[in-house]
Protein backbone atom coordinates (compact mmCIF):
# COMPACT_ATOMS: atom_id res chain seq x y z
CA UNK A 1 0.00 0.00 0.00
CA UNK A 2 1.16 3.14 -0.51
CA UNK A 3 1.77 6.05 2.56
CA UNK A 4 -2.20 6.14 3.53
CA UNK A 5 -3.29 6.22 7.52
CA UNK A 6 -3.65 3.28 9.49
CA UNK A 7 -6.82 2.69 11.24
CA UNK A 8 -6.84 0.10 14.42
CA UNK A 9 -10.05 -0.70 15.00
CA UNK A 10 -12.79 -3.49 16.53
CA UNK A 11 -15.72 -4.35 14.15
CA UNK A 12 -18.11 -3.60 17.11
CA UNK A 13 -17.21 -1.39 19.27
CA UNK A 14 -19.06 1.63 19.14
CA UNK A 15 -15.82 3.83 19.47
CA UNK A 16 -14.63 2.56 16.85
CA UNK A 17 -17.52 2.13 14.48
CA UNK A 18 -18.35 6.06 15.01
CA UNK A 19 -14.13 6.97 13.65
CA UNK A 20 -15.28 4.33 10.42
CA UNK A 21 -18.03 6.18 9.80
CA UNK A 22 -16.64 9.79 9.95
CA UNK A 23 -13.80 8.48 7.47
CA UNK A 24 -16.02 6.40 5.32
CA UNK A 25 -18.36 9.71 4.76
CA UNK A 26 -15.12 11.68 3.87
CA UNK A 27 -14.28 9.64 1.83
CA UNK A 28 -10.43 8.68 3.22
CA UNK A 29 -8.72 5.50 2.65
CA UNK A 30 -6.82 4.02 4.71
CA UNK A 31 -4.91 0.49 6.25
CA UNK A 32 -7.65 -1.03 8.03
CA UNK A 33 -6.25 -3.49 11.03
CA UNK A 34 -8.81 -5.25 12.49
CA UNK A 35 -7.76 -5.93 16.14
CA UNK A 36 -8.94 -8.86 18.85
CA UNK A 37 -8.76 -7.35 22.17
CA UNK A 38 -7.99 -10.24 24.11
CA UNK A 39 -5.03 -10.57 21.99
CA UNK A 40 -3.92 -7.10 21.00
CA UNK A 41 -1.00 -6.91 18.28
CA UNK A 42 1.96 -5.10 19.33
CA UNK A 43 1.68 -2.93 16.40
CA UNK A 44 -1.42 -1.43 17.89
CA UNK A 45 0.75 -0.98 21.67
CA UNK A 46 3.75 1.09 19.69
CA UNK A 47 1.52 3.04 18.24
CA UNK A 48 -0.66 3.83 20.92
CA UNK A 49 0.07 2.02 24.63
CA UNK A 50 -3.24 2.84 25.99
CA UNK A 51 -3.92 -0.17 23.59
CA UNK A 52 -7.69 0.64 23.05
CA UNK A 53 -9.63 1.28 19.82
CA UNK A 54 -10.07 3.49 17.35
CA UNK A 55 -6.65 4.27 16.72
CA UNK A 56 -5.65 6.47 13.35
CA UNK A 57 -1.89 6.57 13.04
CA UNK A 58 -1.60 9.53 10.01
CA UNK A 59 1.33 9.20 7.45
CA UNK A 60 3.11 12.10 9.20
CA UNK A 61 3.45 9.75 12.61
CA UNK A 62 0.33 11.57 14.16
CA UNK A 63 -1.35 9.01 16.24
CA UNK A 64 -5.17 9.99 17.23
CA UNK A 65 -6.26 7.78 19.86
CA UNK A 66 -9.81 8.98 20.59
CA UNK A 67 -12.69 7.90 18.53
CA UNK A 68 -14.52 11.62 18.63
CA UNK A 69 -10.95 13.13 17.69
CA UNK A 70 -10.77 11.33 14.14
CA UNK A 71 -14.13 12.00 13.02
CA UNK A 72 -13.06 15.54 13.37
CA UNK A 73 -10.03 14.97 11.80
CA UNK A 74 -11.95 13.18 9.05
CA UNK A 75 -14.86 16.05 9.17
CA UNK A 76 -12.27 18.88 9.29
CA UNK A 77 -10.04 17.54 5.73
CA UNK A 78 -13.42 16.93 4.04
CA UNK A 79 -17.07 16.92 5.07
CA UNK A 80 -19.66 16.02 2.27
CA UNK A 81 -22.78 15.23 4.31
CA UNK A 82 -22.46 18.82 6.39
CA UNK A 83 -21.77 16.46 10.05
CA UNK A 84 -20.29 20.00 11.54
CA UNK A 85 -22.79 21.85 10.41
CA UNK A 86 -26.08 21.22 12.47
CA UNK A 87 -29.29 22.87 10.83
CA UNK A 88 -29.70 23.87 14.66
CA UNK A 89 -27.53 24.56 17.21
CA UNK A 90 -23.73 24.34 17.16
CA UNK A 91 -20.71 21.80 16.71
CA UNK A 92 -20.16 22.85 20.57
CA UNK A 93 -23.86 21.96 21.38
CA UNK A 94 -23.39 18.61 19.05
CA UNK A 95 -19.93 17.79 21.24
CA UNK A 96 -21.40 18.83 24.38
CA UNK A 97 -24.71 15.61 24.05
CA UNK A 98 -21.60 13.33 22.72
CA UNK A 99 -20.20 14.49 26.18
CA UNK A 100 -23.33 13.38 27.94
CA UNK A 101 -23.20 10.07 25.83
CA UNK A 102 -19.69 9.65 26.74
CA UNK A 103 -19.87 9.83 30.17
CA UNK A 104 -23.41 9.35 32.19
CA UNK A 105 -25.07 7.15 29.55
CA UNK A 106 -21.95 5.02 28.39
CA UNK A 107 -21.48 4.60 32.49
CA UNK A 108 -24.68 3.31 32.56
CA UNK A 109 -24.46 1.48 29.34
CA UNK A 110 -21.68 -0.69 30.22
CA UNK A 111 -23.59 -1.54 34.08
CA UNK A 112 -26.92 -3.36 32.64
CA UNK A 113 -25.02 -4.64 29.55
CA UNK A 114 -22.01 -6.17 31.66
CA UNK A 115 -23.86 -6.44 35.43
CA UNK A 116 -21.45 -9.24 36.32
CA UNK A 117 -18.45 -6.26 35.94
CA UNK A 118 -19.61 -4.36 38.49
CA UNK A 119 -21.16 -5.94 41.64
CA UNK A 120 -21.60 -2.89 43.42
CA UNK A 121 -23.62 -0.62 41.35
CA UNK A 122 -26.98 -0.28 41.91
CA UNK A 123 -28.15 -1.74 38.79
CA UNK A 124 -32.16 -0.32 39.05
CA UNK A 125 -30.53 3.47 39.44
CA UNK A 126 -27.91 2.82 36.34
CA UNK A 127 -30.87 2.09 34.51
CA UNK A 128 -33.42 4.82 36.10
CA UNK A 129 -30.49 7.10 34.46
CA UNK A 130 -30.05 5.52 30.86
CA UNK A 131 -34.14 5.48 30.70
CA UNK A 132 -33.78 9.34 31.53
CA UNK A 133 -31.21 10.10 28.87
CA UNK A 134 -32.69 8.20 25.99
CA UNK A 135 -36.26 10.14 26.98
CA UNK A 136 -34.11 13.04 26.70
CA UNK A 137 -33.44 12.15 22.88
CA UNK A 138 -36.31 11.41 22.09
CA UNK A 139 -37.80 14.95 23.17
CA UNK A 140 -35.20 16.38 20.88
CA UNK A 141 -37.16 14.31 17.84
CA UNK A 142 -40.15 15.97 16.20
CA UNK A 143 -41.32 15.55 12.06
CA UNK A 144 -39.26 18.65 11.54
CA UNK A 145 -36.63 18.02 13.39
CA UNK A 146 -36.11 13.60 12.63
CA UNK A 147 -32.08 14.41 13.64
CA UNK A 148 -30.55 15.16 17.19
CA UNK A 149 -29.69 18.56 15.70
CA UNK A 150 -32.16 19.64 13.03
CA UNK A 151 -32.84 18.00 9.55
CA UNK A 152 -29.95 15.84 8.53
CA UNK A 153 -27.98 13.38 10.18
CA UNK A 154 -24.71 15.43 11.48
CA UNK A 155 -21.96 14.46 14.00
CA UNK A 156 -23.89 14.00 17.16
CA UNK A 157 -26.35 11.27 15.57
CA UNK A 158 -23.14 9.59 14.41
CA UNK A 159 -21.35 9.47 17.29
CA UNK A 160 -24.07 8.82 19.69
CA UNK A 161 -25.83 6.17 17.50
CA UNK A 162 -23.96 2.97 18.02
CA UNK A 163 -24.25 3.36 21.53
CA UNK A 164 -27.71 3.76 21.76
CA UNK A 165 -27.52 0.29 19.21
CA UNK A 166 -25.79 -1.22 22.41
CA UNK A 167 -28.09 -0.65 24.52
CA UNK A 168 -31.32 -1.37 22.68
CA UNK A 169 -29.59 -4.90 22.12
CA UNK A 170 -29.83 -5.54 26.04
CA UNK A 171 -33.37 -6.38 25.50
CA UNK A 172 -34.35 -5.91 21.98
CA UNK A 173 -38.11 -6.67 23.01
CA UNK A 174 -37.97 -4.42 25.91
CA UNK A 175 -36.78 -2.00 23.50
CA UNK A 176 -39.24 -2.10 21.26
CA UNK A 177 -41.58 -1.88 23.71
CA UNK A 178 -40.92 1.80 24.66
CA UNK A 179 -42.60 4.81 23.75
CA UNK A 180 -40.13 6.28 22.12
CA UNK A 181 -41.39 6.37 18.36
CA UNK A 182 -39.08 8.95 17.27
CA UNK A 183 -36.02 7.58 18.59
CA UNK A 184 -36.96 3.75 17.20
CA UNK A 185 -37.19 5.04 13.68
CA UNK A 186 -33.95 7.22 14.48
CA UNK A 187 -31.96 4.18 15.44
CA UNK A 188 -33.55 2.09 12.68
CA UNK A 189 -32.97 4.38 10.24
CA UNK A 190 -29.18 4.65 10.74
CA UNK A 191 -29.17 0.85 11.55
CA UNK A 192 -30.70 0.23 7.99
CA UNK A 193 -28.09 3.21 6.47
CA UNK A 194 -25.56 2.00 3.27
CA UNK A 195 -23.03 3.71 5.45
CA UNK A 196 -23.14 1.74 8.33
CA UNK A 197 -23.57 -1.68 6.40
CA UNK A 198 -20.20 0.10 4.53
CA UNK A 199 -18.30 0.10 7.47
CA UNK A 200 -19.34 -3.76 9.07
CA UNK A 201 -17.25 -5.90 7.05
CA UNK A 202 -16.50 -9.01 9.04
CA UNK A 203 -12.51 -9.35 8.48
CA UNK A 204 -9.66 -11.49 9.91
CA UNK A 205 -7.78 -10.72 12.81
CA UNK A 206 -4.43 -8.42 11.45
CA UNK A 207 -1.57 -10.13 12.37
CA UNK A 208 1.80 -8.38 13.12
CA UNK A 209 4.09 -7.80 10.23
CA UNK A 210 1.19 -8.42 7.34
CA UNK A 211 -0.83 -5.55 5.11
CA UNK A 212 -4.04 -5.39 6.52
CA UNK A 213 -7.23 -4.02 3.99
CA UNK A 214 -8.36 -0.91 2.30
CA UNK A 215 -10.98 0.43 3.64
CA UNK A 216 -13.47 1.84 3.04
CA UNK A 217 -13.90 -1.91 1.31
CA UNK A 218 -14.52 -2.41 -2.48
CA UNK A 219 -16.83 -5.75 -1.44
CA UNK A 220 -20.52 -5.96 -0.40
CA UNK A 221 -20.95 -6.41 3.38
CA UNK A 222 -21.68 -10.05 4.56
CA UNK A 223 -23.44 -9.25 7.74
Amino acid sequence: MTAQPVLYSFRRCPYAMRARLALAVGGHTCELREVVLRSKPQGLLLASPKGTVPVLVLPSGQVLEQSLDIMLWALAQHDPEGWLTPSHGSLQDMLALIAECDGPFKQALDRCKYPSRYPDADIAAERALAVAWLSALEARLSSDQPFLFGTHAVLADMAIAPFVRQFAGIDPDWWTAQSWPRLQAWLAQWQASDLLASVMHKLPAWVDGTEGVRFPHLVESTD
